[in-house]
């Protein structure tokens, strides 16, 4: 785990073995079973999750009943109710394992005082934070510009080992399409 976070945070700084046992100590390895919830709406998330091994959905329930999957985070990624995190105010997400999954944890308190103790950690959460404000700003885009049928071949297109590990009904959740909808469009 120590050497799959230091291969992920040497990606945006140089950091050495030191700092990495530094921040580690911050972390909190945990394994969450397949439909194990992470976070619940009405919770205050507490932590930010780094995923070892695994696959986690956010979503929410609208007045319907119906689920909306906002994103996915998989192996590599950090995945939180970013403004129940920050906020500390109860989150109107959900945070599920899809897989089994493992995660090192960090909460608010622990991040900041890595932050303090080593202060590139910053850069690499900001850069992060970069990085899923563009993706939004794509999937909004996408969203907007695209067919649902586009959309299912982009998505598919793009991320299709990511696809396979994803029951159809929610890879529909993700596109705003019905599942009766997917299915047609994987027959044509």
């Amino acid at each position: 785990m120590k050497t799959q976070l230091q291969n992920y945070l040497n990606r945006y700084a140089s950091f050495s073995s030191e700092e990495i046992d530094r921040f580690y100590n911050y972390l909190t390895p945990r394994t969450f079973q397949k439909k194990e919830f992470l976070l619940k709406e009405g919770d205050i998330c507490k932590n930010k999750f780094f995923i070892i091994d695994g696959l986690i959905r956010l979503f929410n329930i609208d007045n319907k009943g119906h689920e909306n999957i906002i994103h996915f985070g998989i192996e590599n990624w950090w995945t939180t109710s970013f403004e129940s995190f920050i906020t500390e105010k109860p989150s109107l997400l959900y945070m599920q394992a899809l897989e089994k999954t493992t995660v090192l944890s960090i909460n608010k308190e622990n991040l900041e005082k890595a932050y303090q103790n080593i202060p590139k950690l910053e850069r690499v959460f900001r850069i992060t934070t970069e990085n899923m404000l563009i993706a939004i700003e794509r999937k909004n885009e996408f969203y907007t510009k695209m067919s649902s049928k586009e959309r299912y071949d982009f998505f598919i297109k793009k991320l299709l080992s990511f696809a396979q590990r994803i029951p159809q009904y929610m890879i529909a959740s993700y596109l705003d399409i019905t599942p009766e909808y997917l299915s047609e469009l994987r027959k044509g």
